[in-house]
C-alpha cells in the first residue's frame, strides 16, 4: 500500500510578532521547496505568554513557552512546532524531536537605551537601572557593572522597550536576532560582544520540532536545516543538559563552527555575578555532543559546583 502524499502541514507557534515572523519564514521556505504542500499557521498561547507579572525564574522553567505547543504536536493538532531555540528545555518530551535548525542570526545581546547617549556599557550612569528578566544577562551584567540595578521586566519586544520609559529605566537588553528580524536595529544603542555577554543556548536559531514517528514531515524539513547551526546547538544544549541549567541558573553558551572545527565558549555565574566560571573548548565538529559535555564537566570542577549549589539554595 502506497503512503499518501502530504498535502497540508499545520505549523504551531506562539502569537507574538517575532514568533509569527519566524513561523512565516519557516512556512515560506517549506512552500518554496515543496510547492505541492500547503502550510497553515496556528497560533497557540503558552503559559509564559499568560503570566507576565512574575520573573521567569520564580514561575517555572523554559517549558513555559513551549509546553502547550508541544501538547498540540503530540495530540496531532499541528504537524510541526516552530520555536526560538533558546526557549527550549534540554529534555525533549517522549515522541518529539528537533528536526531542523535555521541558519543562525546574530547571536549577540543588544542594549536599547533611554536616550542617544549610550554608545557603550560605560555610558550607562553610575547606579543606573537596566531591565531584564534573564538571570544569564543579570549575572554577566553585574559582573561587568556591579553598580547597576537590575529591574525584572518581561513581555514581547514592544512591551520591554515601552517599559524603559514607563519604569524610568536607563535601558533594557534584548536578543539582537529578534531586533534584526523585526527590522528595529535603529533603536539599538550598542551590541555586547559575544565575549562580554555570552549568549543564551540556541540564541539566534529557529528550531523546528516534529513527531518522531512522522518521517514524511521530517523529510520535508531537511530543506530548512542548516548543518552548522545543528552542530553548534548540539554542543550548547549538551553543555546545558550536563549542568542541569535552565531559567533558574545563569548559563550562557555559544558555539561557532569553522569548517570542521567547533569552538564552544561558555559562562556559569552566580546571581549577583560576583562568582563565575568562563571556559572554552575546541575540537572536531562531529564530536559536538562530547565537547559540550566535556566543557560542562570541566567548568563544574573549576568552581561550577559551588556556584550551582549557591544558586539552587537561593531558589
Amino acid at each position: 500500500m502506497s503512503i499518501p502524499k502530504i498535502e497540508t502541514i499545520t505549523l504551531g507557534t506562539r502569537g507574538s510578532e517575532l514568533a509569527l515572523f519566524q513561523a512565516r519564514h519557516v512556512a515560506w521556505v517549506l512552500q518554496s521547496n515543496h510547492v505541492e504542500v500547503s502550510v497553515k499557521i496556528k497560533t497557540i498561547t503558552t503559559s509564559g505568554d499568560k503570566i507576565l507579572d512574575s520573573p521567569l525564574a520564580k514561575i517555572g522553567d523554559k517549558g513555559l513557552f513551549v509546553k502547550e505547543i508541544e501538547n498540540e504536536l503530540i495530540s496531532g493538532g499541528i504537524d510541526i512546532a516552530v520555536h526560538s531555540c533558546k526557549d527550549l528545555p534540554t529534555e525533549m518530551p517522549v515522541g518529539l524531536v528537533l528536526s531542523a535548525f535555521s541558519r543562525r542570526e546574530d547571536p549577540r545581546d543588544a542594549f536599547i537605551g533611554a536616550g542617544s547617549g549610550h554608545r557603550q556599557l560605560s555610558d550607562i550612569r553610575e547606579g543606573g537601572k537596566v531591565g531584564t528578566s534573564s538571570l544569564r544577562r543579570r549575572s554577566q551584567l553585574k559582573a561587568l557593572r556591579p553598580d547597576l540595578e537590575i529591574v525584572d521586566i518581561r513581555g514581547n519586544v514592544d512591551t520591554r522597550i515601552r517599559k524603559i520609559g514607563e519604569l524610568g529605566l536607563d535601558g533594557t537588553i534584548l536578543a539582537a536576532a529578534g531586533i534584526r528580524r523585526l527590522e528595529r536595529e535603529s533603536e539599538v544603542s550598542f551590541f555586547f560582544t559575544a565575549e562580554q555577554m555570552i549568549p543564551a543556548v540556541g540564541q539566534g536559531v529557529i528550531a523546528v520540532e516534529a513527531r518522531e514517528d512522522d518521517p514524511q514531515v521530517r523529510s520535508l524539513l531537511t530543506c530548512f536545516n542548516d548543518g552548522d547551526s545543528a552542530v553548534a546547538v548540539t554542543a550548547e544544549r549538551a553543555l546545558m543538559r550536563e549542568l542541569e541549567g535552565g531559567c533558574q541558573v545563569p548559563i550562557g553558551a555559544n558555539a561557532v563552527v569553522y569548517e570542521n572545527t567547533l569552538v564552544l565558549n561558555a559562562y556559569l555565574g552566580s546571581l549577583d555575578g560576583a562568582d563565575s566560571v568562563r571556559d572554552q573548548i575546541k575540537g572536531p565538529a562531529d564530536k559536538a555532543e562530547e565537547l559540550g559535555v566535556e566543557l560542562a564537566q570541566r567548568m563544574y570542577k573549576a568552581g561550577g559546583d559551588r556556584i550551582l549549589a549557591a544558586v539552587r539554595a537561593a531558589e
